[in-house]
């Protein structure tokens, strides 16, 4: 299948206020010999204090930068719904510096990190430190993430409406590493966000399903001797918040959905027309439990890596539609928390800086899809579901300059300790990718140049 066009995301004049962005720059960048997703001859987009200004200058335009395209893909600039950047609590493994530069890097231009830090990002002067410190940093618009639960106990609700009006504007609630299981509280939850209007992203996990599981339920984890992760344990959660949104309304999303039960969850719901949005990793889209034959921890991640079937599943998905986007749920892990035995390590893997070249080498490369497409269920889609405004926009006169310029054929390997990421957890250390982002542009700020990134 390929998918040629896409859908405009919604006039973000609806959308709420983010908090207070650092200012476009001002001056001038010229990309030469760009091509706007990956169409036509190439042409010459120039960038005026921070906003798309031509996207057919003359190629001797002078500007105050200029960015050597050669054919390159231009994209809108990447936003990824799901990230952990472990500030505050946890900066021996990332922190808002190094997860920004990782996802420069990666072509992201916004990013939302996860709740579960320490302290728990329940309260708006928790959230408004992150957001504050991610726009001195300027690398990347980093949007904190509510907890849905006070400290993710699962027994009381945060107040949603303080968050949202903080001035981090929190737009997105998460207990994300726990789920919110207890279905009387998900059923306020959901009634709850409605008065502002705010995304609940559910971590779909019935805990009683996964005591003591650490790899998914099947012929592999039995003859390794790993306790089993049912898929039941995810689909039981899916279809029960299915019918949560069904029945009260509110946004729910579902997070990093890993098996074809939740896929045909999922396509019944969209086909019933209830709004329910959903994620794919792109762990999950490529790698299977095949990959726990070595018992290296790298690969334990919750969801855990599935089998081949569900991979296909959640790949057929994602290109009709029925999950709507791409999300890293790029996790850092100290070296201790990974090099032991499987059954102890601490489930995440990383994945800002590989993420692009994973979804092109799935689907662009074989042809089942264009970059439209990855513009879509990489930038498009998450900037909607979020009601991101300035992100996600088409690329052309008069929008934004958030953008992301790719290089076809440029044969790279993943080295854990080339990336800009805190950590080296990655489960792809020494696989080669055909496909890397060169630069990334931030309202006008070049915050990836060449591969790397670029401090203020």
């Amino acid at each position: 299948m390929t998918v040629s066009d896409t859908t405009a995301p919604a006039d973000p004049s609806t959308f709420p206020a983010t908090g207070t962005l650092a200012p476009a720059f001002a001056g001038t960048v010229l990309l030469t010999g760009v091509r706007p997703y990956g169409e036509g001859e190439g042409c010459n987009v120039l960038v005026r204090d921070g906003v798309i200004a031509d996207m057919d200058a003359p190629a001797d335009t002078d500007a105050d930068v200029v960015i050597e395209g050669s054919g390159q893909v231009l994209l809108p600039g990447l936003v990824d719904m799901h990230v952990h950047l472990r500030e505050p609590g946890r900066e021996d493994t990332e922190t808002i510096a190094t997860g920004s530069a990782a996802a420069a890097k990666g072509g992201f231009t916004a990013v939302f990190t996860m709740a579960n830090t320490n302290p728990v990002m329940d309260q708006p002067v928790i959230a408004e430190s992150v957001w504050m410190k991610g726009q001195e940093i300027g690398l990347c618009d980093v949007h904190p993430v509510g907890s849905i639960t006070k400290g993710l106990d699962g027994k009381e609700l945060t107040e949603f409406g303080m968050m949202a009006r903080s001035g981090a504007k929190v737009r997105m609630f998460s207990d994300d590493g726990k789920c919110v299981d207890n279905p009387q509280l998900m059923r306020r939850a959901v009634e709850y966000s409605r008065a502002d209007d705010v995304l609940l992203a559910q971590h779909a996990e019935e805990p009683r399903l996964t005591e003591g599981a650490v790899a998914h339920e099947g012929e592999i984890a039995a003859r390794l001797g790993l306790r089993g992760w049912p898929r039941v344990a995810e689909e039981a959660i899916v279809a029960r918040d299915i019918l949560m949104h069904r029945d009260y309304g509110g946004r729910v999303h579902i997070c990093h959905a890993s098996t074809a039960g939740t896929v045909e969850l999922l396509r019944w719901a969209k086909a019933q027309g209830l709004a329910i949005t959903a994620e794919a990793t792109p762990h999950h889209l490529l790698l299977t439990d095949e990959r726990l034959e070595t018992y290296d921890g790298n690969n334990r991640v919750n969801p855990p890596l599935r089998e081949h079937a569900d991979t296909l599943a959640l790949r057929d998905a994602l290109l009709d539609g029925t999950i709507d986007c791409v999300a890293t749920d790029h996790a850092p892990h100290g070296s201790e928390e990974k090099c032991c035995e499987f059954e102890h390590a601490r489930p995440g893997m990383l994945g800002l800086e590989t993420s692009l070249a994973i979804i092109a080498e799935i689907f662009v490369r074989p042809g089942l899809a264009d970059w439209r497409f990855v513009a879509r269920v990489m930038s498009e889609k998450p900037a909607e579901i979020t009601r991101l405004p300035g992100h996600g926009r088409p690329l052309a006169v008069g929008e934004p300059a958030n953008l992301t310029l790719v290089a076809l054929d440029d044969s790279w390997t993943v080295r854990g300790e080339e990336l800009a990421s805190k950590s080296r957890n990655t489960p792809y250390e020494g696989m080669e990718f055909s496909t890397r982002v060169t630069t990334t542009v931030l309202r006008g700020h070049v915050t990836c140049r060449d591969g790397q990134p670029v401090t203020r």
